[in-house]
């Protein structure tokens, strides 16, 4: 899929990925954030989660994120919320993104080891903006149980792109990181993730005329992400936060 196709799946929601809002508030009681506190946030989507913590705990920061519509939300949301001056979002390529020092208490790509190519990579990405003792976060999916084939193909994965929970620490381990915490996504938020963006894409195609150039995209997403998320998702992939620190 597209940025495109992103923006219009994800109209609706705040928090781009299937952690609650609840989930979201607990994580930042984890990490022990206290006022002047500085996140860097990769593919920040709408930034909810920094602003939301700077809010709450009088954090400042920076999110990055490609998606001029998200961060136009991210923007509009920290104003709403009174952080816009502790706050503040570049577009831009997270995976390009470089801090001028190690400027930052907690650094985080949730959801989108992507940019990184991959989880190691992504750790590797984050790492140089770290201050000694800070906290790195990182949201990804990992396997419930081995998956076959089918699901594999549906999904669009490879079995070795993620492992199980265990094998998820291994990779942390391997990458000179110690796992402090985690908080994980369940099915109910998963399901609220994956059925909030079939209602968007649905009343989008409604209102869109036939011959848009999304308009088959959409169509052919909206059905295959239905049935992949009942048949596959919904038994083979769970996703999670880690809270993690440099060994040592």
């Amino acid at each position: 899929m597209s940025l495109r196709h992103h923006e219009i799946a994800e109209s609706r929601h705040r928090i781009l990925n299937p952690i609650t809002e609840e989930k979201l508030m607990l994580l930042g009681e984890i990490c022990r954030l206290q006022p002047g506190r500085r996140q860097l946030d990769l593919a920040c989507g709408k930034g909810e989660m920094l602003t939301r913590w700077a809010e709450r705990h009088g954090i400042g920061g920076v999110g990055v994120d490609l998606s001029e519509v998200f961060l136009t939300a991210a923007r509009e949301r920290a104003a709403e919320l009174g952080v816009s001056e502790r706050v503040s979002f570049e577009r831009g390529d997270a995976g390009k993104y470089q801090a001028e020092a190690a400027d930052f208490d907690v650094v985080s790509c949730i959801g989108a080891t992507w940019i990184g190519g991959g989880l190691a990579g992504t750790i590797e990405l984050l790492r140089p903006a770290l201050r000694p003792g800070g906290l790195m976060l990182i949201g990804e999916p990992y396997w419930t149980e081995p998956a076959p084939e089918a699901a594999l193909e549906a999904i669009g994965a490879e079995a070795d792109d993620f492992t199980s929970l265990v094998g998820t620490l291994d990779r942390f381990e391997a990458a000179g990181m110690d796992l402090l915490e985690m908080v994980l996504a369940d099915g109910d938020s998963w399901d609220r993730y994956a059925a909030e963006q079939w209602f968007a894409i649905a009343d989008w195609l409604r209102d869109t005329p036939a011959d848009h150039p999304d308009a088959a995209d959409m169509r052919d997403f909206l059905d295959h992400g239905r049935r992949t998320h009942l048949e596959w998702n919904r038994r083979y992939l769970g996703w999670g936060v880690f809270v993690l620190r440099a060994a040592g």
